[in-house]
């Protein structure tokens, strides 16, 4: 399994929870950080939690280590750390404040098997 389909696997999870405007961003070229970015958002703070709760199962389902899950108590901006992916879960306001694809907009989008925008 390459780290594309990781990526589409946590966007699909993120989908199950009916996250929003889930995106991918291919960071390769940008940061150092990591080699992708996924970015959704919930409405409130308990869907921020289902979002971040369906990413870590769905890894642990095939044998993905999540390196590190920071943020859920708070529910504003919950960082899923995947190794190779960096999963960013949002409650709406934050992200609309921190707006983190107009700060690397120079990543570009990677395609992905859910809906993406709309």
């Amino acid at each position: 399994m390459d780290v594309k389909d990781i990526v589409n696997i946590a966007a699909e999870a993120c989908d199950d929870k009916r996250a929003e405007d889930i995106i991918a961003l291919d960071m390769k070229d940008v940061s150092l950080v990591a080699d992708y970015f996924l970015i959704c958002h919930g409405s409130n703070e308990r869907q921020v939690q289902a979002i971040a709760r369906s990413v870590k199962e769905r890894m642990e389902e095939n044998d993905i280590s999540i390196k590190r899950l920071e943020g859920f108590e708070q529910a504003r901006w919950v960082l899923v750390d995947i190794g190779d992916i960096v999963c960013h879960i949002f409650h709406k306001e934050e992200r609309g404040y921190y707006n983190l694809e107009r700060l690397w907009g120079d990543a570009a989008r990677l395609p992905l098997s859910v809906g993406q925008e709309g």
